[in-house]
């Protein structure tokens, strides 16, 4: 595992605020509803830090995951500006795909997705229920992309991805302005409960969206909180990227084995990277075994703590926190931040058990509740 601190952080970087009329159009959506924010007093007494928030997306709009947010924002997009027949066509390890054929569904469009072949079977038939073409894909998450790219242009379809890559970066870019919606409703939520907002946020990282969403939102404000990025050890893209010789994108340089399907990506989004580049302070790795303490600690919780159903990729935040609280390798990474009672800690579960058996081989059985 390793931790480094970003060389070209610029703390007065506020980058370009997300639009208002993205929530405004959520909110228009049937089926709209602001996910739960809990405060878990009882796991942030055990880890020696002020409070813990934990935003948990694991039911938005029935995904089981917060990409619905993104996926509906930028069809709503690209719709406005092209009428007509349109079949729309994404890349996924599971949760994206699931989102794009479902916001297809809600304007009658048809949709196909590409996903590895090796993905868990209950994502491959989440999309499908979804009212998905599934094409399986022999090889990486990246691989996908790349197929997925050549067979929209060859067909005359509407790509709809959530990772920018050479040509392509607008839309990545309208997916991160729909997930902001998320850290809009916890500004709203930690209001309304009258608790002092996160000065340490910890977002997983894959592409990097979520995270660009995270920069978006948070450097916009005056007390930003310092942002986190937290990858899996044997897919770590951004921590490569950050620490070549000019911080440009560069390939992960593990073996994209990990349990955190949705983190399983071997290069950054284009449209993420110059605001990830300048927004985000530290950038941590972590390992599966991390990811699979953080699902069982949320799944059995101590006092009075809900009770939250986390996936390998919902966990990876809380993995991050554990990790740099503990791990001897990022020791420096912990003393930087200066963990302890004054640091109040958000991370997102950004989706349940999208993987139901893969969760119980993780947190055991009895525990899983309805997804």
């Amino acid at each position: 595992m390793r931790g480094r601190v970003n060389p070209f952080f610029q703390p007065d970087h506020s980058g370009s605020p997300p639009d208002p009329a993205v929530l405004t159009f959520h909110r228009s959506l049937p089926g709209y509803a602001p996910t739960p924010l809990h405060s878990c007093a009882q796991l942030a007494s055990g880890l020696g830090i002020g409070a813990l928030y934990i935003k948990d997306e694991s039911r938005r709009f029935g995904l089981n995951a917060f990409k619905g947010l993104g996926a509906v924002w930028a069809l709503h997009r690209i719709r406005a500006a092209r009428g007509g027949p349109m079949t729309v066509a994404a890349a996924t390890e599971g949760n994206h795909g699931r989102a794009v054929a479902w916001a297809a569904s809600q304007l009658g469009l048809p949709a196909v997705i590409f996903i590895p072949d090796h993905a868990a079977p209950a994502r491959i038939e989440n999309l499908r229920r979804e009212g998905a073409r599934v094409q399986l894909v022999a090889g990486s998450y990246d691989e996908a992309v790349a197929r997925c790219a050549r067979e929209s242009a060859e067909h005359g379809w509407q790509v709809v991805s959530d990772t920018g890559y050479e040509g392509y970066t607008e839309i990545p870019r309208w997916i991160a302005e729909g997930y902001t919606t998320l850290f809009r409703e916890v500004d709203a939520q930690l209001a309304s409960a009258t608790l002092a907002p996160p000065n340490l946020v910890l977002i997983q990282a894959g592409v990097g969206g979520l995270l660009h969403a995270a920069v978006l939102h948070f450097r916009a404000s005056r007390l930003a909180p310092i942002l986190v990025a937290v990858e899996p050890e044997s897919a770590d893209a951004l921590q490569a990227s950050i620490e070549s010789p000019a911080g440009a994108p560069a390939p992960a340089r593990g073996r994209l084995d990990t349990i955190m399907a949705g983190l399983n990506c071997g290069s950054v989004s284009l449209a993420a990277w110059p605001d990830v580049r300048r927004g985000v302070e530290l950038f941590v790795t972590v390992t599966d075994a991390y990811a699979e303490t953080a699902m069982r600690r949320l799944a059995r919780p101590e006092g009075n703590d809900p009770r939250i159903v986390a996936g390998e990729t919902g966990a990876a935040g809380l993995a991050g926190l554990l990790a740099l609280l503990e791990a001897d390798a990022l020791a420096p990474a912990r003393e930087a931040l200066a963990l302890g009672p004054e640091r109040r800690v958000l991370v997102i579960n950004s989706e349940g058990a999208t993987d139901p058996a893969g969760y119980r081989r993780v947190v055991g059985d009895g525990v899983l509740g309805e997804p």
